[in-house]
């Protein structure tokens, strides 16, 4: 694939996993929900990564060092940094048995609501700055 291909599939997928967090938050998932929000802003960072250091994207889940090691971290406010540490929670407190059930008891429909606004929020700012 070339450079422009890997950015292209990164945000597509990006785009359908936007999708389908709006789509579980209405169907009342809202753990899963947010589960798939940090995807959606974990792939927009592989995207940008790929357009401005290397095509070899990061293995890791860690939205805030992969945002580091794209070099965005000079053009972020400290909202953004903090939210970016947050939303990665989302993946650990879903994704592993001993945290899940706390996390379940804590997402309720406006505690997604609010966190899934951090995430529209940073997919708003970071898409111009992959496609320009």
């Amino acid at each position: 694939m070339t450079k422009e291909e890997l950015i292209r599939f990164w945000l597509d997928s990006s785009d359908e996993n936007y999708q389908s967090m709006l789509n579980m938050f209405q169907a009342g998932e809202y753990t899963w929900s947010l589960f798939i929000g940090h995807l959606v802003i974990e792939k927009l960072l592989k995207a940008y990564y790929i357009k401005a250091v290397n095509r070899e994207v990061p293995r890791t889940h860690d939205l805030y060092k992969l945002a580091l090691q794209a070099k965005l971290k000079l053009n972020m406010t400290e909202n953004q940094k903090d939210s970016l540490q947050y939303i990665t929670l989302f993946n650990i407190e879903t994704r592993y048995e001993e945290y899940k059930r706390d996390f379940y008891k804590k997402c309720t429909k406006e505690f997604a609501a609010t966190n899934i606004e951090k995430i529209k929020e940073l997919r708003e700012w970071m898409k111009p700055k992959i496609n320009n």
